[in-house]
């Protein structure tokens, strides 16, 4: 082979080859890169002036770190063609809810007004794994203010604007991953990395029609992530693919001595699902009360699993799932941001119900935060009955396709079912998966979600991706115009 083969199409002479990176899972990415049909410069190029000229139309960026990004991936090259390939990610661009701190003068702005210039000095321990595996930070992406921990009730709750959604530029995103969610889908980044306190990754993945992982709480180290609850935060990755959601958590995943929090158990990503056959379960009544599309979606996906999984009806015990888990998060929120709300900076956020709804979240007793503590503790312990011999729980991620930017979580509220997956997934800190099954009536993505047992990243990725394998829906995207 001529010498010169070895180097990127960039670095060749009258080599004019190129590839449309966009919507291309991160393992082909990969490849490509190792075989130099594209190079990592080339890949940034790419989604940054797609992050550029499109992110606002989605408002979907706080923060372009172009310089930052063009530099990693010259670094990157010279480190691939040097014969220093560090794996799946070396040389990939990605974007980081803006949550996550990030030194080098690059602000963190909780996605709050009065925090817009906030910044910090170093970066959050997922950010230095992400460069420390070869990943490209290629922008800050928008997020609800303070993750929606204030009690936003729409989707007009960050100071760069409603999430919105790719689909259909009428409805939201999602929250409070909002920026993530959108980014990903609309092809403006190959992959995202969001936080979810209770719903924050998933139902994003759901509205905008991708694949959102929330894992195993504890084996993502939170250091230099914004702290909504201390015990039911998570950080998770976004993707086109659960594929794709695997690599990312192999390269987050680990230990870290600046997070008491985290767990010393490695995660290594296995690509083929260590189960060939799948027991799954789903609560009973689950779909009495979503929408008719969601309902019908996730039928049609119960009837697909079938093919590789053995399917039985399971009934929860009687408990107030979403009152323990909301108690545990209004306690510990309120404690976070004490300083904050008594400050009476709350009165320059951007949605009006956020300046004055966490006033009423500072008196949670603490009688009610340590009986809600117990009853997790036994949560914890009944749904791992529940779940023993199965290996996951199968539901509609989100009750309703994604909401009219103009519409009130209120007006919608009494006609949906609680979140009884979300309430004791994020209380037990287990994981699930989100992916894409289907269309609305209105052409608008739906999402299943597979949830495990603790430390079952694994098993729900591979079963996440064994559903892809039957179907198409994570090949479909938005009609989105090129830069």
């Amino acid at each position: 082979m001529d010498p010169s083969q070895r180097l990127f199409p960039s670095e060749r002479k009258g080599d004019r080859m190129k590839k449309d990176p966009v919507f291309v899972p991160i393992r082909v990415l990969s490849e490509w890169i190792q075989n130099r049909k594209m190079s990592p410069v080339e890949i940034t190029e790419v989604f940054l002036d797609r992050l550029e000229v499109l992110g606002p139309k989605y408002n979907a960026v706080v923060t372009l770190t172009r310089d930052l990004a063009l530099q990693q991936a010259r670094e990157a090259e010279k480190e691939i063609n040097s014969g220093n390939y560090k794996g799946p990610l070396h040389g990939i661009p990605y974007g980081v809810k803006d949550a996550l701190a990030t030194g080098g003068g690059i602000p963190t702005t909780w996605g709050a007004k009065p925090l817009r210039d906030a910044k910090f000095d170093y970066d959050a321990t997922v950010i230095r794994k992400l460069k420390e595996a070869g990943a490209i930070l290629a922008a800050k992406l928008a997020m609800v203010e303070l993750a929606g921990g204030m009690g936003y009730r729409q989707p007009n709750a960050s100071f760069t604007g409603p999430g919105i959604n790719p689909w259909d530029g009428n409805r939201w995103s999602g929250g409070s991953s909002s920026g993530a969610g959108s980014s990903v889908s609309a092809g403006l980044i190959p992959f995202a990395v969001g936080s979810e306190t209770w719903g924050s990754i998933l139902i994003p993945a759901s509205h905008c029609g991708v694949s959102g992982l929330r894992p195993t709480y504890g084996i993502v180290s939170l250091h230099g992530a914004m702290v909504l609850s201390w015990s039911l935060d998570k950080i998770g990755p976004m993707g086109l693919t659960a594929d794709d959601c695997g690599i990312v958590l192999e390269a987050i995943a680990g230990g870290d001595e600046l997070d008491p929090s985290t767990v010393t158990r490695a995660f290594k990503y296995h690509r083929k699902p260590t189960v060939k056959h799948f027991k799954l379960g789903v609560i009973k009544n689950i779909t009495e009360r979503t929408n008719e599309s969601v309902r019908s979606n996730f039928q049609t996906a119960v009837e697909n699993l079938a093919a590789i999984a053995d399917i039985e009806e399971v009934i929860l015990p009687d408990r107030p799932y979403e009152e323990m888990t909301r108690t545990i998060l209004f306690a510990e929120m309120s404690s976070a941001f004490e300083d904050f709300i008594e400050s009476g900076k709350i009165g320059e956020l951007t949605a009006p119900e956020d300046r004055y709804t966490p006033y009423s979240r500072l008196v949670v007793f603490a009688k009610d935060y340590i009986r809600a503590l117990r009853l997790r503790g036994i949560v914890a312990k009944e749904i791992d009955h529940v779940m023993a011999g199965l290996d996951a729980l199968v539901a509609p991620t989100c009750p309703i396709p994604a909401t009219k930017l103009e519409e009130d979580f209120r007006s919608i509220a009494g006609g949906l079912p609680g979140d009884v997956m979300g309430a004791i997934g994020n209380a037990a800190g287990l994981p699930s998966i989100s992916v894409p099954n289907g269309f609305s009536k209105e052409g608008l993505p739906t999402g299943i979600q597979f949830m495990g047992k603790a430390y079952d990243d694994n098993v729900v990725i591979g079963l996440a991706c064994a559903y892809q394998s039957l179907t198409n829906w994570h090949l479909l995207h938005p009609p989105v115009p090129k830069p």
